[in-house]
């Protein structure tokens, strides 16, 4: 990013929940308890992941994995919106603006995709269960996180180096915490080329990923419809809804923030979406995956019988 440096700005007010304080002590407490639910539901994944040994396969790995990235997109910003919720003046300066912006936009565009590459473990799994073992083996599945992450953070290293931003004295930020849109918006110079980065990455960390999953629930249904027993089918579809869930709610919040004309967004609106896929998808997706997965409470019910 560039700045004049006539009128340089080196710090951010972030208007949070300022324009609502009679919210204030609600706001606090809800997001409290999103970021608690968060560490301890994804926590709980992650370990019990590690402890059964029935769950040692492909589909939990990339759970994991989804598990660790919701503790570190929930930790890239919930404490930061609990710390300046009773501020007076809740300034952010630049280089943590932009390091918080990073963070959160490279650990996003991983959940993006690792939803994407677990799409297409269901698709092996349903459409070709003799050989699912072969096909997902463990340097495949360690490759295909790997590749996620890898690409997530290029994706997002080539929109931010992209980033030529002129700021004419006006610092403040109508969100929660940095977000490129809303410093985007604040800029004085032209931010066409800006925009254009944005709907670019857009379509491959958002439309061609979810597009991917679109499909391979297309072959997945086909391949359910070719089972002849309604317990089979039933089996076959349950283990997919969970996922199914997930991808709803993540890419439906994140494709109606990014990837509309920037001129018809709201900037409050906007505010609140984020929060909605910032916050509450990684304290849901645990909540989804435990409610509607018997293999995961059996190993709840087998840590709490061998606690007793």
């Amino acid at each position: 990013m560039v700045m004049d440096n006539a009128t340089a700005v080196f710090e951010f007010l972030l208007v949070g929940i300022s324009n609502y304080p009679e919210w204030r002590d609600t706001f606090f407490t809800l997001v409290l308890i999103t970021y608690i639910s968060t560490l301890l539901g994804n926590g709980l994944i992650i370990f019990l992941i590690l402890y059964d040994p029935h769950l040692h396969t492909p589909m939990y790995f990339f759970l994991s994995n989804l598990s660790f990235l919701d503790l570190c997109y929930g930790t890239a910003s919930m404490p930061q919106a609990l710390v300046h919720c009773f501020s007076t003046h809740p300034y952010l300066s630049y280089p943590r603006c932009l390091t918080q912006m990073s963070v959160s936009l490279a650990l996003a565009t991983a959940e993006c995709l690792l939803l994407a590459v677990m799409a297409y473990d269901r698709v092996v799994a349903i459409s070709n269960p003799l050989r699912y073992s072969v096909v997902m083996n463990g340097p495949v599945c360690i490759w295909l996180a790997a590749s996620s992450w890898g690409a997530s953070f290029v994706l997002t290293s080539m929109l931010i180096l992209s980033l030529r931003l002129h700021f004419c004295g006006a610092n403040v930020i109508n969100h929660f915490v940095c977000e490129i849109i809303t410093l985007i918006k604040l800029a004085c110079s032209d931010t066409r080329l800006n925009e254009l980065m944005i709907l670019i990455t857009g379509i491959f960390t958002l439309l061609l990923p979810f597009g991917f999953v679109l499909l391979s629930y297309v072959r997945i249904a086909a391949a359910v419809l070719r089972i002849r027993s309604a317990q089979g089918r039933f089996k076959a579809f349950s283990t997919c809804g969970s996922h199914l869930t997930v991808v709803t709610i993540f890419y439906g919040a994140a494709i109606s923030m990014y990837m509309k004309p920037q001129s018809k967004s709201s900037l409050n609106q906007d505010k609140f979406i984020s929060v909605f896929y910032g916050a509450l998808t990684p304290m849901l997706n645990p909540l989804i995956y435990t409610l509607r997965n018997k293999d995961v409470k059996g190993a709840i019910r087998k840590v709490m019988v061998k606690r007793t």
